[in-house]
Protein backbone atom coordinates (compact mmCIF):
# COMPACT_ATOMS: atom_id res chain seq x y z
CA UNK A 1 0.00 0.00 0.00
CA UNK A 2 1.45 3.73 -0.69
CA UNK A 3 -0.22 7.08 -0.17
CA UNK A 4 -1.15 9.17 -3.52
CA UNK A 5 0.22 12.04 -3.91
CA UNK A 6 -3.28 13.67 -4.81
CA UNK A 7 -6.69 13.16 -3.38
CA UNK A 8 -8.91 13.18 -5.72
CA UNK A 9 -12.39 13.24 -2.97
CA UNK A 10 -12.89 16.20 -1.24
CA UNK A 11 -11.97 15.73 2.49
CA UNK A 12 -15.03 18.64 3.44
CA UNK A 13 -18.05 17.90 0.64
CA UNK A 14 -17.41 21.43 -0.94
CA UNK A 15 -16.71 19.49 -4.48
CA UNK A 16 -12.99 21.22 -4.85
CA UNK A 17 -9.90 18.97 -5.09
CA UNK A 18 -7.11 19.10 -3.04
CA UNK A 19 -3.17 18.15 -2.10
CA UNK A 20 -3.34 15.80 0.34
CA UNK A 21 -1.55 17.22 2.83
CA UNK A 22 2.27 16.15 4.46
CA UNK A 23 1.38 12.89 6.51
CA UNK A 24 2.21 12.73 9.89
CA UNK A 25 0.22 10.82 12.20
CA UNK A 26 -1.69 12.87 14.30
CA UNK A 27 -1.66 10.43 17.77
CA UNK A 28 2.15 10.42 17.69
CA UNK A 29 3.94 12.73 19.20
CA UNK A 30 8.27 12.21 18.84
CA UNK A 31 10.26 14.25 21.37
CA UNK A 32 13.59 14.51 21.07
CA UNK A 33 16.31 16.79 22.81
CA UNK A 34 19.57 18.01 22.13
CA UNK A 35 22.34 17.54 24.42
CA UNK A 36 22.07 21.31 25.72
CA UNK A 37 18.33 20.73 26.26
CA UNK A 38 19.10 17.49 28.62
CA UNK A 39 21.41 19.47 30.31
CA UNK A 40 18.97 22.57 30.95
CA UNK A 41 15.58 19.76 32.36
CA UNK A 42 18.97 18.29 34.19
CA UNK A 43 19.64 21.71 36.04
CA UNK A 44 15.65 22.58 36.26
CA UNK A 45 14.64 18.82 37.69
CA UNK A 46 17.11 19.86 40.82
CA UNK A 47 16.51 23.49 41.11
CA UNK A 48 12.76 24.65 39.66
CA UNK A 49 10.96 21.71 39.66
CA UNK A 50 10.23 20.74 42.93
CA UNK A 51 9.17 24.64 44.15
CA UNK A 52 6.95 24.29 40.91
CA UNK A 53 5.47 21.14 41.74
CA UNK A 54 4.89 22.41 45.93
CA UNK A 55 3.19 25.29 44.55
CA UNK A 56 0.96 23.96 42.20
CA UNK A 57 0.05 21.33 44.38
CA UNK A 58 -0.71 23.87 47.36
CA UNK A 59 -2.70 25.99 45.17
CA UNK A 60 -4.97 23.23 44.64
CA UNK A 61 -5.18 22.20 47.99
CA UNK A 62 -6.14 26.27 48.65
CA UNK A 63 -8.43 25.83 45.81
CA UNK A 64 -10.20 22.53 47.55
CA UNK A 65 -12.46 24.16 50.33
CA UNK A 66 -13.31 27.04 48.71
CA UNK A 67 -14.61 25.31 45.27
CA UNK A 68 -16.03 22.53 48.29
CA UNK A 69 -18.84 25.11 49.86
CA UNK A 70 -19.79 27.03 47.06
CA UNK A 71 -21.11 23.45 45.95
CA UNK A 72 -22.68 22.25 48.87
CA UNK A 73 -26.59 22.02 48.88
CA UNK A 74 -27.06 23.52 45.30
CA UNK A 75 -29.25 22.35 42.50
CA UNK A 76 -27.32 20.43 39.95
CA UNK A 77 -30.49 21.19 37.45
CA UNK A 78 -31.44 24.36 38.43
CA UNK A 79 -28.78 27.38 37.91
CA UNK A 80 -29.61 29.82 40.81
CA UNK A 81 -28.92 33.89 41.22
CA UNK A 82 -24.78 34.85 41.53
CA UNK A 83 -25.02 36.11 45.29
CA UNK A 84 -22.31 38.31 45.88
CA UNK A 85 -20.18 35.16 48.13
CA UNK A 86 -20.55 33.57 45.41
CA UNK A 87 -18.86 36.21 42.82
CA UNK A 88 -16.14 36.28 45.64
CA UNK A 89 -15.76 32.40 45.54
CA UNK A 90 -15.72 32.77 41.74
CA UNK A 91 -13.00 35.08 41.78
CA UNK A 92 -10.77 33.11 44.32
CA UNK A 93 -10.49 30.31 42.49
CA UNK A 94 -9.40 32.32 39.19
CA UNK A 95 -6.63 33.95 41.03
CA UNK A 96 -5.86 30.98 42.31
CA UNK A 97 -6.26 28.74 39.20
CA UNK A 98 -4.07 31.50 37.64
CA UNK A 99 -1.35 31.44 40.63
CA UNK A 100 -1.25 27.76 39.67
CA UNK A 101 -0.48 27.90 35.86
CA UNK A 102 2.03 31.02 36.75
CA UNK A 103 3.93 28.70 38.92
CA UNK A 104 3.90 26.22 35.69
CA UNK A 105 5.90 28.46 33.98
CA UNK A 106 2.83 30.10 32.11
CA UNK A 107 3.86 33.29 32.71
CA UNK A 108 1.88 35.29 30.08
CA UNK A 109 -1.42 33.69 28.73
CA UNK A 110 -2.39 36.33 25.95
CA UNK A 111 -5.93 36.82 24.54
CA UNK A 112 -7.13 37.54 21.51
CA UNK A 113 -10.60 38.16 20.34
CA UNK A 114 -13.31 38.62 22.45
CA UNK A 115 -15.19 36.17 24.57
CA UNK A 116 -19.38 35.94 24.19
CA UNK A 117 -21.59 36.07 26.79
CA UNK A 118 -23.89 32.81 27.04
CA UNK A 119 -26.79 34.37 25.61
CA UNK A 120 -24.64 34.93 22.57
CA UNK A 121 -23.34 31.71 22.44
CA UNK A 122 -24.09 29.09 24.64
CA UNK A 123 -21.41 26.48 23.45
CA UNK A 124 -17.19 27.33 23.05
CA UNK A 125 -15.82 24.94 21.09
CA UNK A 126 -11.77 24.54 21.33
CA UNK A 127 -9.10 22.94 19.41
CA UNK A 128 -6.60 21.26 18.65
CA UNK A 129 -6.78 19.59 21.75
CA UNK A 130 -3.42 18.41 22.73
CA UNK A 131 -3.18 18.26 26.30
CA UNK A 132 -4.53 18.30 29.82
CA UNK A 133 -3.11 21.90 30.16
CA UNK A 134 -5.60 22.99 27.75
CA UNK A 135 -7.55 23.26 31.23
CA UNK A 136 -6.38 26.61 31.16
CA UNK A 137 -9.20 28.04 29.65
CA UNK A 138 -11.29 26.39 31.93
CA UNK A 139 -9.84 28.01 34.61
CA UNK A 140 -9.48 31.35 33.22
CA UNK A 141 -13.61 31.02 32.60
CA UNK A 142 -15.08 29.00 34.36
CA UNK A 143 -16.85 27.54 32.11
CA UNK A 144 -19.19 24.06 32.28
CA UNK A 145 -17.66 21.06 30.28
CA UNK A 146 -18.38 17.52 29.34
CA UNK A 147 -16.65 15.31 31.48
CA UNK A 148 -16.54 11.52 32.54
CA UNK A 149 -18.90 10.69 35.40
CA UNK A 150 -15.70 9.12 36.78
CA UNK A 151 -13.66 12.34 37.41
CA UNK A 152 -15.91 13.68 40.14
CA UNK A 153 -14.84 11.12 42.74
CA UNK A 154 -11.22 12.05 42.76
CA UNK A 155 -10.03 13.40 45.33
CA UNK A 156 -9.56 17.64 45.72
CA UNK A 157 -9.74 17.57 41.69
CA UNK A 158 -13.19 16.03 41.92
CA UNK A 159 -14.52 18.95 43.82
CA UNK A 160 -13.17 22.03 41.79
CA UNK A 161 -14.95 19.76 38.83
CA UNK A 162 -18.22 19.64 40.05
CA UNK A 163 -18.03 23.43 41.05
CA UNK A 164 -18.21 24.69 37.30
CA UNK A 165 -21.31 22.51 37.26
CA UNK A 166 -19.98 20.21 34.17
CA UNK A 167 -22.84 17.29 32.41
CA UNK A 168 -21.06 14.14 33.19
CA UNK A 169 -21.10 10.97 31.19
CA UNK A 170 -21.32 7.63 32.25
CA UNK A 171 -19.98 4.74 31.21
CA UNK A 172 -21.64 2.11 33.32
CA UNK A 173 -25.32 4.31 31.46
CA UNK A 174 -26.18 2.86 28.36
CA UNK A 175 -28.45 5.91 27.64
CA UNK A 176 -25.94 8.37 29.08
CA UNK A 177 -24.73 9.69 25.77
CA UNK A 178 -28.57 10.62 24.57
CA UNK A 179 -29.03 12.05 28.30
CA UNK A 180 -25.90 14.23 27.92
CA UNK A 181 -27.08 15.36 24.45
CA UNK A 182 -30.65 16.73 26.04
CA UNK A 183 -28.84 18.08 29.00
CA UNK A 184 -26.64 20.16 26.89
CA UNK A 185 -29.87 21.22 24.47
CA UNK A 186 -31.32 22.01 27.72
CA UNK A 187 -28.45 24.29 28.76
CA UNK A 188 -27.46 25.79 25.74
CA UNK A 189 -31.27 26.69 25.40
CA UNK A 190 -31.84 28.45 28.62
CA UNK A 191 -31.25 31.97 26.92
CA UNK A 192 -28.22 32.11 28.36
CA UNK A 193 -29.37 31.53 32.05
CA UNK A 194 -26.37 28.01 32.60
CA UNK A 195 -22.66 29.13 32.25
CA UNK A 196 -21.44 28.54 28.77
CA UNK A 197 -19.73 25.00 27.93
CA UNK A 198 -17.02 24.46 26.49
CA UNK A 199 -16.50 21.49 24.35
CA UNK A 200 -13.41 19.69 22.41
CA UNK A 201 -15.32 18.45 19.58
CA UNK A 202 -12.27 16.19 18.23
CA UNK A 203 -12.95 13.97 21.47
CA UNK A 204 -9.19 12.94 21.81
CA UNK A 205 -5.73 14.53 22.11
CA UNK A 206 -3.33 15.16 19.31
CA UNK A 207 -0.13 16.48 18.31
CA UNK A 208 -1.77 20.02 16.72
CA UNK A 209 -0.58 18.80 13.40
CA UNK A 210 -4.28 18.93 12.33
CA UNK A 211 -7.74 18.71 12.78
CA UNK A 212 -9.09 15.53 13.09
CA UNK A 213 -12.80 14.82 13.08
CA UNK A 214 -15.49 16.88 14.49
CA UNK A 215 -17.64 14.96 16.83
CA UNK A 216 -21.40 16.51 16.43
CA UNK A 217 -22.54 16.11 20.18
CA UNK A 218 -21.59 20.15 20.66
CA UNK A 219 -23.48 20.86 17.59
CA UNK A 220 -26.66 18.99 17.99
CA UNK A 221 -28.42 21.76 20.10
CA UNK A 222 -28.30 23.75 16.56
CA UNK A 223 -27.72 27.04 18.34
CA UNK A 224 -24.84 29.73 17.95
CA UNK A 225 -21.51 28.56 19.26
CA UNK A 226 -17.80 30.37 19.14
CA UNK A 227 -15.34 28.73 18.17
CA UNK A 228 -12.04 28.71 19.93
CA UNK A 229 -8.25 28.12 18.72
CA UNK A 230 -5.39 27.52 21.40
CA UNK A 231 -1.76 27.36 21.08
CA UNK A 232 1.15 26.69 22.41
CA UNK A 233 4.15 28.00 20.87
CA UNK A 234 6.90 26.73 21.82
CA UNK A 235 10.40 25.69 20.56
CA UNK A 236 10.47 22.76 22.48
CA UNK A 237 6.82 21.23 22.95
CA UNK A 238 6.77 19.35 26.06
CA UNK A 239 2.97 19.90 25.92
CA UNK A 240 1.47 17.52 23.71
CA UNK A 241 0.24 14.40 25.61
CA UNK A 242 -0.85 11.37 22.57
CA UNK A 243 -0.95 7.83 22.56
CA UNK A 244 2.51 7.47 20.96
CA UNK A 245 4.79 9.69 23.23
CA UNK A 246 5.64 11.15 26.78
CA UNK A 247 3.19 9.87 29.39
CA UNK A 248 1.36 11.97 31.39
CA UNK A 249 3.46 12.45 34.16
CA UNK A 250 6.46 13.06 32.11
CA UNK A 251 4.57 15.94 30.44
CA UNK A 252 4.24 17.36 33.88
CA UNK A 253 7.58 17.09 34.60
CA UNK A 254 9.56 18.44 31.32
CA UNK A 255 7.12 21.20 31.35
CA UNK A 256 7.42 22.33 34.66
CA UNK A 257 11.69 21.96 33.61
CA UNK A 258 11.31 24.61 31.15
CA UNK A 259 11.59 28.75 31.68
CA UNK A 260 8.88 29.47 30.18
CA UNK A 261 5.57 28.16 28.78
CA UNK A 262 3.59 30.51 25.95
CA UNK A 263 -0.19 30.15 25.47
CA UNK A 264 -2.50 32.00 23.17
CA UNK A 265 -6.05 31.77 22.82
CA UNK A 266 -7.88 33.55 20.24
CA UNK A 267 -11.72 33.70 20.47
CA UNK A 268 -13.07 33.31 16.51
CA UNK A 269 -16.57 35.25 15.74
CA UNK A 270 -19.47 33.98 16.51
CA UNK A 271 -21.12 30.71 14.25
CA UNK A 272 -24.40 31.46 13.93
CA UNK A 273 -25.40 27.70 11.68
CA UNK A 274 -28.05 27.84 8.78
CA UNK A 275 -31.08 26.32 8.47
CA UNK A 276 -29.44 23.24 6.39
CA UNK A 277 -26.59 23.19 9.58
CA UNK A 278 -29.21 22.74 11.88
CA UNK A 279 -30.36 19.67 10.67
CA UNK A 280 -27.15 18.54 9.70
CA UNK A 281 -24.93 19.00 12.73
CA UNK A 282 -22.18 17.01 10.86
CA UNK A 283 -22.05 19.73 8.66
CA UNK A 284 -22.46 22.29 11.20
CA UNK A 285 -19.36 20.64 12.83
CA UNK A 286 -17.16 20.05 9.44
CA UNK A 287 -17.78 23.84 8.52
CA UNK A 288 -16.70 24.94 12.19
CA UNK A 289 -13.71 23.13 11.88
CA UNK A 290 -12.78 24.27 8.46
CA UNK A 291 -13.01 28.22 9.89
CA UNK A 292 -10.65 27.36 12.49
CA UNK A 293 -8.16 25.29 10.75
CA UNK A 294 -7.82 28.69 8.51
CA UNK A 295 -6.81 30.62 11.67
CA UNK A 296 -4.76 27.96 12.85
CA UNK A 297 -3.26 27.19 9.37
CA UNK A 298 -3.30 23.18 9.59
CA UNK A 299 -4.49 20.48 7.33
CA UNK A 300 -7.67 19.42 8.20
CA UNK A 301 -8.39 15.63 8.32
CA UNK A 302 -10.95 12.93 8.43
CA UNK A 303 -9.13 10.57 10.69
CA UNK A 304 -11.07 10.46 14.22
CA UNK A 305 -10.61 8.56 17.90
CA UNK A 306 -11.64 5.54 15.57
CA UNK A 307 -8.33 5.83 13.72
CA UNK A 308 -6.26 6.23 17.11
CA UNK A 309 -8.02 2.70 18.35
CA UNK A 310 -7.11 1.27 15.23
CA UNK A 311 -3.76 1.97 15.91
CA UNK A 312 -3.49 1.15 19.36
CA UNK A 313 -4.89 -2.16 19.33
CA UNK A 314 -3.35 -5.43 20.63
CA UNK A 315 -2.73 -7.31 18.30
CA UNK A 316 0.42 -8.88 16.94
CA UNK A 317 1.01 -6.64 13.99
CA UNK A 318 2.23 -3.62 15.11
CA UNK A 319 1.45 -0.47 12.92
CA UNK A 320 4.26 1.50 12.22
CA UNK A 321 3.19 5.40 12.53
CA UNK A 322 3.66 5.95 9.15
CA UNK A 323 0.63 2.86 7.87
CA UNK A 324 -1.66 3.96 5.08
CA UNK A 325 -4.70 1.92 7.02
CA UNK A 326 -5.43 5.02 8.40
CA UNK A 327 -6.43 6.47 5.54
CA UNK A 328 -7.81 3.36 4.72
CA UNK A 329 -10.18 3.20 7.10
CA UNK A 330 -11.37 6.47 6.95
CA UNK A 331 -12.09 6.15 3.34
CA UNK A 332 -13.81 2.37 4.43
CA UNK A 333 -16.08 4.73 7.15
CA UNK A 334 -17.19 7.34 4.46
CA UNK A 335 -17.98 4.57 1.60
CA UNK A 336 -20.18 3.01 4.34
CA UNK A 337 -18.57 -0.67 3.55
CA UNK A 338 -17.64 -1.83 7.11
CA UNK A 339 -20.38 -4.31 7.48
CA UNK A 340 -22.33 -5.15 10.11
CA UNK A 341 -21.46 -8.97 10.41
CA UNK A 342 -17.82 -8.52 9.86
CA UNK A 343 -17.13 -12.57 9.79
CA UNK A 344 -19.42 -13.63 7.30
CA UNK A 345 -18.45 -10.67 5.13
CA UNK A 346 -14.63 -10.92 5.44
CA UNK A 347 -15.42 -14.77 4.10
CA UNK A 348 -17.57 -13.85 1.66
CA UNK A 349 -14.94 -11.50 0.01
CA UNK A 350 -11.69 -13.55 0.58
CA UNK A 351 -14.15 -16.82 -1.15
CA UNK A 352 -14.60 -14.64 -4.25
CA UNK A 353 -10.95 -13.18 -4.27
CA UNK A 354 -9.47 -16.53 -4.11
CA UNK A 355 -11.30 -17.86 -6.97
CA UNK A 356 -9.90 -14.80 -9.35
CA UNK A 357 -6.29 -16.30 -8.20
CA UNK A 358 -4.32 -12.81 -8.44
CA UNK A 359 -6.14 -11.77 -11.44
CA UNK A 360 -5.69 -7.72 -11.37
CA UNK A 361 -8.60 -5.76 -11.32
CA UNK A 362 -8.85 -2.37 -12.47
CA UNK A 363 -11.66 0.94 -10.92
CA UNK A 364 -14.75 -0.28 -12.58
CA UNK A 365 -14.26 -4.03 -11.45
CA UNK A 366 -13.43 -2.75 -8.02
CA UNK A 367 -16.80 -1.05 -7.69
CA UNK A 368 -18.52 -4.11 -9.11
CA UNK A 369 -16.69 -6.21 -6.63
CA UNK A 370 -17.94 -3.80 -3.61
CA UNK A 371 -21.60 -2.97 -5.56
CA UNK A 372 -20.80 0.84 -5.00
CA UNK A 373 -20.72 3.41 -7.56
CA UNK A 374 -17.51 4.81 -8.93
CA UNK A 375 -16.75 8.10 -6.67
CA UNK A 376 -13.69 10.05 -6.10
CA UNK A 377 -13.70 8.75 -2.82
CA UNK A 378 -13.34 4.80 -4.33
CA UNK A 379 -10.39 6.51 -6.36
CA UNK A 380 -9.05 7.10 -3.68
CA UNK A 381 -8.93 3.62 -1.94
CA UNK A 382 -8.50 2.17 -5.28
CA UNK A 383 -5.25 4.41 -5.63
CA UNK A 384 -4.29 3.11 -2.04
CA UNK A 385 -3.78 -0.65 -4.02
CA UNK A 386 -2.08 0.59 -7.37
CA UNK A 387 1.20 0.23 -6.07
CA UNK A 388 2.78 -0.07 -9.70
CA UNK A 389 0.86 2.91 -11.21
CA UNK A 390 -0.63 0.73 -13.61
CA UNK A 391 -4.21 0.99 -12.95
CA UNK A 392 -5.00 -2.20 -11.85
CA UNK A 393 -4.78 -3.49 -8.07
CA UNK A 394 -5.54 -7.54 -6.56
CA UNK A 395 -8.63 -7.79 -4.66
CA UNK A 396 -6.55 -9.60 -2.35
CA UNK A 397 -4.94 -6.66 -0.65
CA UNK A 398 -7.80 -4.89 -0.10
CA UNK A 399 -9.94 -7.90 1.73
CA UNK A 400 -6.35 -8.30 4.25
CA UNK A 401 -6.66 -4.16 4.65
CA UNK A 402 -10.72 -4.82 5.41
CA UNK A 403 -9.97 -7.86 7.95
CA UNK A 404 -7.40 -5.60 9.64
CA UNK A 405 -9.75 -2.60 10.26
CA UNK A 406 -12.70 -4.30 10.88
CA UNK A 407 -10.80 -6.49 13.49
CA UNK A 408 -7.07 -4.97 14.48
CA UNK A 409 -6.70 -7.25 17.34
CA UNK A 410 -7.45 -10.14 15.80
CA UNK A 411 -4.06 -10.85 13.57
CA UNK A 412 -4.39 -14.57 13.02
CA UNK A 413 -7.43 -14.63 11.88
CA UNK A 414 -6.48 -11.76 9.35
CA UNK A 415 -3.64 -14.10 8.73
CA UNK A 416 -5.82 -17.21 8.31
CA UNK A 417 -8.22 -14.90 5.82
CA UNK A 418 -4.57 -14.02 3.54
CA UNK A 419 -3.25 -17.46 3.62
CA UNK A 420 -6.09 -19.00 1.79
CA UNK A 421 -6.46 -16.07 -0.43
CA UNK A 422 -3.10 -16.83 -1.23
CA UNK A 423 -1.89 -19.97 -0.77
CA UNK A 424 -1.85 -22.89 -3.60
CA UNK A 425 -4.60 -25.23 -3.69
CA UNK A 426 -2.55 -28.53 -4.33
CA UNK A 427 -0.64 -28.07 -0.97
CA UNK A 428 -2.07 -25.00 0.92
CA UNK A 429 1.44 -23.31 0.78
CA UNK A 430 2.51 -19.72 -0.06
CA UNK A 431 6.25 -18.38 -1.24
CA UNK A 432 8.31 -15.37 0.60
CA UNK A 433 6.75 -13.10 -2.20
CA UNK A 434 3.89 -14.04 -1.27
CA UNK A 435 4.08 -13.52 2.58
CA UNK A 436 5.80 -10.15 1.85
CA UNK A 437 2.81 -8.70 -0.20
CA UNK A 438 0.01 -10.70 2.68
CA UNK A 439 2.59 -8.49 5.61
CA UNK A 440 3.12 -5.33 4.06
CA UNK A 441 -0.89 -4.87 3.03
CA UNK A 442 -1.38 -5.86 6.87
CA UNK A 443 0.55 -3.44 8.22
CA UNK A 444 -0.19 -0.69 5.42
CA UNK A 445 3.60 -0.02 4.24
CA UNK A 446 4.84 0.18 0.60
CA UNK A 447 7.82 -2.14 1.22
CA UNK A 448 9.18 -4.87 3.70
CA UNK A 449 11.53 -6.99 4.20
CA UNK A 450 10.43 -10.66 5.51
CA UNK A 451 13.15 -12.49 4.48
CA UNK A 452 14.57 -12.99 8.14
CA UNK A 453 10.76 -14.08 9.09
CA UNK A 454 10.82 -16.47 6.24
CA UNK A 455 13.56 -18.20 7.12
CA UNK A 456 13.12 -18.54 11.03
CA UNK A 457 9.51 -20.19 10.15
CA UNK A 458 10.64 -22.35 6.74
CA UNK A 459 13.65 -24.36 8.71
CA UNK A 460 14.04 -27.32 6.19
CA UNK A 461 14.78 -23.99 3.47
CA UNK A 462 12.33 -25.87 1.00
CA UNK A 463 11.25 -22.12 0.36
CA UNK A 464 7.58 -22.56 1.15
CA UNK A 465 5.28 -22.11 4.53
CA UNK A 466 1.92 -23.03 4.96
CA UNK A 467 -0.46 -21.22 7.83
CA UNK A 468 -0.04 -24.05 10.46
CA UNK A 469 3.58 -23.37 10.48
CA UNK A 470 3.07 -19.59 10.48
CA UNK A 471 0.54 -19.52 13.49
CA UNK A 472 2.47 -21.93 15.43
CA UNK A 473 5.75 -19.30 14.80
CA UNK A 474 3.50 -16.53 15.73
CA UNK A 475 2.33 -18.21 18.97
CA UNK A 476 5.37 -19.01 20.21
CA UNK A 477 7.06 -15.10 19.13
CA UNK A 478 3.97 -12.94 19.73
CA UNK A 479 6.31 -9.76 18.77
CA UNK A 480 7.32 -11.13 15.32
CA UNK A 481 6.70 -8.17 13.66
CA UNK A 482 9.31 -5.69 16.03
CA UNK A 483 11.84 -8.89 16.21
CA UNK A 484 11.75 -10.25 12.36
CA UNK A 485 10.41 -7.62 10.01
CA UNK A 486 11.79 -4.54 9.00
CA UNK A 487 11.15 -1.97 6.08
CA UNK A 488 13.69 -0.88 3.70
CA UNK A 489 14.27 2.53 5.08
CA UNK A 490 13.52 2.86 8.47
CA UNK A 491 12.72 -0.43 9.76
CA UNK A 492 9.36 -1.01 12.35
CA UNK A 493 10.87 0.64 15.37
CA UNK A 494 8.52 3.40 14.56
CA UNK A 495 5.72 1.50 15.62
CA UNK A 496 2.53 2.53 18.02
CA UNK A 497 3.06 1.73 21.31
CA UNK A 498 1.05 -0.68 23.12
CA UNK A 499 -0.79 -0.25 26.46
CA UNK A 500 -1.97 -2.61 28.86
CA UNK A 501 -5.95 -1.53 28.24
CA UNK A 502 -7.72 -0.63 25.80
CA UNK A 503 -7.29 3.22 24.47
CA UNK A 504 -9.88 5.56 26.24
CA UNK A 505 -10.03 8.88 25.49
CA UNK A 506 -7.20 11.07 26.59
CA UNK A 507 -7.73 14.54 27.35
CA UNK A 508 -10.81 15.53 29.70
CA UNK A 509 -13.41 16.15 27.09
CA UNK A 510 -14.91 12.45 26.56
CA UNK A 511 -17.24 11.61 23.75
CA UNK A 512 -20.56 12.08 23.93
CA UNK A 513 -22.07 11.53 20.53
CA UNK A 514 -25.07 9.58 20.10
CA UNK A 515 -24.29 6.98 17.78
CA UNK A 516 -27.48 7.73 15.51
CA UNK A 517 -26.96 11.63 15.17
CA UNK A 518 -24.14 11.24 12.35
CA UNK A 519 -25.37 12.16 9.24
CA UNK A 520 -23.87 12.71 5.32
CA UNK A 521 -22.45 9.37 5.28
CA UNK A 522 -22.67 6.90 2.33
CA UNK A 523 -24.67 3.99 3.29
CA UNK A 524 -24.94 0.62 0.85
CA UNK A 525 -26.96 -2.32 1.44
CA UNK A 526 -25.75 -4.79 4.10
CA UNK A 527 -23.01 -2.31 5.72
CA UNK A 528 -22.86 -0.35 8.77
CA UNK A 529 -23.35 3.45 9.14
CA UNK A 530 -20.05 5.38 9.09
CA UNK A 531 -19.40 6.68 12.62
CA UNK A 532 -17.03 9.52 12.66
Amino acid sequence: MRLPTIRRCPGEGDGKKELAPPFRNPFVHDLRFTPLEKAKIALMTVTVFPIRLVLAVLMMLLAWPLAFIASVGRDEMVVEQQSLWRRCVDVALKTIMRTMWFAGGFHWITVKGRQAIPAEAPILTLGPHSSYFDAIPVTMSMASIVMKAESKDIPVWGTLIKYIRPVFVSRSDQDSRKKTVEEIKRRAQSGGEWPQIMIFPEGTCTNRSCLITFKPGAFIPAVPVQPVVIKYPNKLDTITWTWQGPGAFKILWLTLCQVHNPFIIEFLPIYTPSEEEKQNPALFAQNVRRQMAKVLDVPITDYSFDDCQLAMAEGQLRLPVDTCLLEFAKLVRRLGLKPQNVEKVLQEYGNRARKMEGERMDLQDLAHYLHVPVSDMLRDMFALFDEHEDNTMDIREFVIALSVVCRPAKTLETMKLAFKMFEAEEDGVICEAELACILKTALGVATLNVSRLFTAIDKEDTGKITYERFRSFAEQHPDFSQDYLSTDSTGLNGCIQRHSVKPQTNGFCPEFSPPDCHRGTTQRKGSAKKHN
